[in-house]
């Protein structure tokens, strides 16, 4: 299965009923984390589980973790800020679309970083070296 470079974030979700709609609800940590916001519309792909049955108790628990981030602190990476994200801050993306931060970088810039945080759905970057070819 192919993943889009533009995957927010992934999640297992619960389809539920409320009054005369069917609910997904959006893991607080999303919206805490800044990936997602409420009131925003987003696309929302369904992938199937591939067991076709529903999950038990015993089954839910043994459901892999979720994938653990690309980068971990103190990490050296060189990364192209492809975006500027709300608050102003460079956004580069480097595996599985996977989101770092870095703040005071521009647009189109090529930088040597320092990961400073990481978190499940982003981490924030440190700028060392300002260009590198």
């Amino acid at each position: 299965m192919e993943i889009s470079d533009e995957l927010l974030c992934l999640f297992n979700g619960e389809i539920t009923v409320a009054d005369d709609q069917y609910v997904v609800e959006i893991p607080r940590r999303e919206v805490e984390n800044g990936t997602v916001d409420p009131g925003e519309i987003y696309r929302v792909a369904l992938i199937s589980r591939g067991d076709g049955g529903s999950e038990t108790e015993t089954e839910s628990e043994s459901v892999p973790p979720e994938p653990q981030p690309p980068v971990e602190e103190g990490e050296i990476r060189y990364v192209e800020i492809e975006d500027i994200g709300k608050q102003g801050d460079g956004i580069a993306r480097v595996e599985r679309g996977y989101v770092i931060i870095v703040p005071g970088a521009e647009m189109g810039e090529r930088v040597k970083i320092e990961i400073t945080e990481v978190k499940s759905n982003f981490a924030v970057g440190e700028v060392i070296e300002e260009t590198f070819e």
